[in-house]
């Protein structure tokens, strides 16, 4: 008997005498099984590699599902090939193998006996002797049979290590190829599996039989801990010391051996080092080599673009506004005539200013001059769905997300791949990105690539909202560089006064606390001593009193929005106690239990990392068995849903985000989480009617200005705070000093001032 986790698991052996259900891609399988003893039993699990007409071991234990009755549930199984003809033919004609069906299992084995799967891995051309199979079909069929057999391998070797979800995981990633890959380099598992972490795969080198000291498990150590850097805090580059001081403690290691695998690894072009300026001092810094080619071709693309993109005289741009002016009946603000202006005569520029600043007025009217110049191709786009949509809306343009404009395609690796690159470069001359204060380095390096020379770039965004939530502070640092002409909005309009939510965020940005004391209509301080009375409130909120005052629709427009995942008022306390009072149980809503979230139909749900791999689709039901026909693929972090259906005979749901519909396997689960309440970094680049903000006793690092207007700005008609305000004041008064390790601003001046040194020198000569 086996234990797994804190269960004993049961084993039971038999062959498989049907298989009723099989999904291609998590691996969840049903299967009747005739026992050893005689008996018949469900089995259900991820099995892949698991056909009729196999003897198998399985282990695992019995449930009771709802409407099928008792099940053994497959936590790991072993499979043997059947030796006899009689059961090869059988499992050859069960489907298990594509291209072999009843009538083709029974010519192999009357021609080849209990050689037939001899010949099909390692004689296939032998199969074109058989009566209606061509040499195309041998082919086939020994490529099934071979994955089939490849499935197996990683399934097995993979058991002692993980759960059947994450080995079905690693299988799709590297495909039969999986057990090699471990072997040659466990800590791959850390960097290219998600949900594996470097304990993991230490553990299944040392098991491997790996020394302690050897240089591929250092090596292994400052791979890990500046991809986990990267991904966590959003650093571009580690100082080398704290890479080699991190390493060695990792591993308890002598710093001499890591010091000996930075160099290696920079030898072999596996990590890059560089001397930046960091916090005035210069130092030498490790990268990881996309990051670094990254951040350098971001520099060198922007100067380009700047550039090479023709300029428009200060005169007739100022021709073109007046006639603006005219035509509508209106007068622009000195600013925003400066960004108009700077817009149409630079390459590249960047327009930044807080909510009520007039930043979509400057782009409506920029739309307007590029149409009556002639301009062909304008494209607008933002990092997210909701910022597109919204600024389709503003501006009444189409936009779309910059994934869609760089036109992803599917791909097996972690990361996206574009059609759209310096090989296939878009068809635009004007190219407008809103919510800029989201991208991310390696996002930024992809948009750079696909924008030909001669392309306006225009980068609108607030540069005091929190950094992105990937490697890089893009915008901050174009900003910061100085060499790349930036306008700041600064004047709130008379409209936008009227809004306490705009003039309140205004002030906190300033260092200047909110107006808490007047009973405005869209801005409100409910004061709370305790966190768990700040909790209590937050849910009666969002469950009575705002549904109350403003009518039941309005539920659907909160969004609880709170600086922290931990503590009484964090998003894992808020969620249970929302989801409990919002969406309770009831029998004809469905559940699903994943870690230690139960997933209700009617749940508001949010996924919680980039998966480029997902499809979606657009529009009405799902048609079952059409699968296939996909409208696009990927679904990224932060990204809102509503679970539509569960399906427990399929281990599956569907989850709509706004208008795309989304299959989720139920191994991918952990890749979701309840989504009532959300973290301010996880809000970024979305707008809601109503927003619910605790403030209470989180984390002091998180007790930020730049997270309270943040948050702020998350609403559209209305924000409560709920909570202590010696932390609001606090909050105000405390600017983050937790920057990311960047050189994109050093790497920007160094571009565009040995340009204009070459131009000085071209000029003189």
């Amino acid at each position: 008997m086996e234990k797994r986790g804190e269960r004993e698991l049961l084993t039971v052996t038999g062959v498989v005498e049907n298989v009723i259900y099989k999904s291609d891609d998590s691996g969840y399988t049903v299967m009747d099984v005739e026992t050893d003893s005689g008996d018949f039993l469900t089995a259900v699990g991820i099995m892949p590699h698991i056909g009729e007409g196999e003897a198998v071991r399985l282990y695992g234990y019995w449930t009771t599902h709802p409407s099928f009755g008792e099940q053994f549930r497959v936590e790991s199984a072993e499979a043997c090939l059947p030796v006899g003809a009689v059961e090869i033919e059988r499992y050859l004609a069960s489907g298990a193998v594509r291209g072999v069906g009843p009538v083709t299992a029974k010519r192999i084995v009357e021609m080849y006996g209990e050689d037939s799967f001899d010949v099909i891995e390692n004689h296939p051309d032998w199969l074109s002797e058989v009566n209606g199979v061509s040499k195309k079909r041998a082919k086939e069929i020994h490529d099934s049979f071979v994955e089939g057999t490849g499935s197996r391998s990683v399934m097995m070797f993979c058991r002692d290590f993980f759960g059947p979800a994450t080995s079905m995981r690693i299988y799709k990633e590297w495909g039969a190829a999986a057990v090699d890959i471990i072997k040659a380099n466990p800590y791959r598992l850390c960097g290219e599996i998600y949900g594996v972490g470097f304990e993991k795969a230490d553990e299944i080198a040392l098991s491997l039989g790996m020394a302690r000291d050897s240089g591929e498990r250092v090596e292994g150590a400052v791979a890990y801990i500046l991809s986990r850097n990267a991904a966590l805090h959003g650093h571009v580059f580690l100082p080398r010391a704290s890479v080699v001081g991190g390493a060695a403690e990792l591993l308890s290691v002598p710093r001499e051996a890591a010091e000996a695998a930075v160099d290696r690894m920079a030898s072999a072009r596996k990590l890059c080092t560089d001397e930046v300026t960091v916090s005035g001092q210069r130092m030498q810094v490790c990268y990881l080599d996309n990051y670094y080619r990254a951040e350098c071709e971001v520099a060198r693309r922007l100067r380009v673009l700047d550039r090479m993109c023709p300029a428009i005289g200060e005169g007739d741009a100022g021709r073109f506004i007046k006639l603006l002016e005219l035509r509508y009946d209106i007068e622009y603000a000195e600013a925003q005539k400066r960004a108009m202006t700077d817009a149409l005569s630079c390459g590249v520029m960047v327009l930044t200013g807080s909510p009520g600043t007039g930043k979509t007025t400057v782009v409506k009217g920029l739309i307007e001059i590029f149409r009556s110049m002639g301009v062909r191709k304008i494209e607008l786009a933002a990092p997210t769905g909701r910022a597109a949509k919204r600024m389709s809306e503003a501006t009444g343009e189409d936009a779309r997300t910059i994934h869609r404009l760089l036109e992803m395609e599917y791909n097996e690796s972690a990361y996206p791949r574009f059609t759209k690159n310096e090989h296939n470069r878009l068809d635009a001359d004007v190219v407008i990105i809103d919510e800029s204060s989201m991208i991310d380095i390696m996002l930024a390096d992809s948009l750079l690539r696909a924008l030909k020379p001669g392309t306006r770039l225009i980068l609108i965004g607030d540069s005091n909202q929190l950094p992105p939530v990937g490697a890089g502070s893009v915008l901050w640092d174009i900003i910061n560089s100085g060499v790349v002409r930036t306008v700041c909005l600064r004047e709130i309009f008379r409209q936008a006064k009227e809004s306490s939510i705009i003039t309140n965020a205004a002030l906190v940005n300033e260092g200047r606390p909110p107006v808490l004391t007047e009973k405005k209509s869209d801005f409100f301080f409910l004061p709370r001593k305790t966190d768990i009375g700040i909790r209590d409130t937050v849910v009666e909120l969002c469950s009575r009193r705002l549904p109350a005052a403003y009518g039941e629709d309005a539920a659907a427009g909160i969004q609880v929005i709170t600086p922290s995942r931990k503590g009484a008022a964090g998003t894992e306390v808020l969620n249970g106690a929302l989801q409990a009072e919002l969406n309770p149980p009831a029998r004809d809503k469905r559940e699903r239990k994943s870690r230690d979230i139960t997933f209700r139909e009617g749940d508001r749900v949010m996924q919680t990392r980039n998966n480029y791999k997902l499809e979606w689709y657009r529009d009405g039901e799902i048609p079952l068995g059409d699968e296939d026909e996909t409208d696009g693929i990927g679904v990224f972090n932060g990204d809102i849903g509503v679970i539509e259906r569960i399906e427990p005979e399929r281990e599956r749901m569907v989850i709509l985000f706004d208008d795309r519909r989304v299959y989720y396997e139920f191994s991918m689960l952990d890749e979701l989480e309840l989504a009532y309440a959300v973290t301010v970094h996880k809000s970024q680049g979305s707008e809601y009617p109503i927003v619910v903000i605790p403030v209470y006793n989180c984390p002091e690092r998180l007790q930020t200005r730049h997270m309270l207007y943040t948050a702020i700005t998350r609403a559209s008609r209305m924000v409560v705070l709920v909570g202590r305000e010696d932390i609001i004041m606090h909050m105000v008064a405390s600017v983050s000093d937790d920057k990311k390790y960047t050189a994109l601003s050093e790497r920007l001046r160094r571009e565009f001032l040995s340009d204009a040194a070459g131009c000085a020198e071209a000029s003189d000569g």
